[in-house]
């Protein structure tokens, strides 16, 4: 399998993870996708469109939507009084923490048959791929025993 086929095949397969954890705990890919982002800070409104990929009214929707489901909250930026933060409440942290450990969980079991070698030139290598095309931190690096 090429380069192409291996990318895009996988990031299918880590899609299919993360839709199914987030079905599981009562969310969309997206709002779980924001949860795990928020859960190293609050972020301002196009700060999370940017790391999301989302449009400005599509990441108005979802911040709605989930602050509707009383897991994050708007906050006012210190930095600028016109503009909101948006952090996660103590039962959207709490959800965003049970969910990052279960999806953590079902992502590690991925490449199960490699060697624990295999698995650390795969991580070396992906993490040369993000950190090159400058990829956001969307989610953070799981906690090590």
């Amino acid at each position: 399998m090429g380069v192409v086929a291996a990318l895009v095949r996988s990031s299918f397969l880590v899609n299919a993870v993360y839709a199914e954890s987030s079905r599981e705990y009562g969310l969309t890919s997206q709002q779980g996708q924001l949860l795990c982002v928020l859960m190293a800070q609050p972020y301002g409104m196009g700060e999370l469109g940017a790391m999301l990929g989302l449009a400005k009214s599509s990441i108005t929707g979802l911040v709605d939507r989930t602050e509707r489901n009383g897991l994050v909250r708007r906050e006012p930026d210190p930095q600028d009084m016109r503009a909101v933060r948006v952090a996660l409440t103590p039962r959207g942290s709490r959800l965003a923490e049970e969910f990052y450990v279960e999806t953590c969980r079902r992502i590690e079991e991925l490449p199960a048959g490699l060697s624990a070698a295999e698995r650390d030139v795969l991580a070396d290598l992906l993490g040369r791929v993000v950190c090159d095309n400058e990829v956001p931190v969307v989610f953070v690096e799981p906690h090590r025993p």
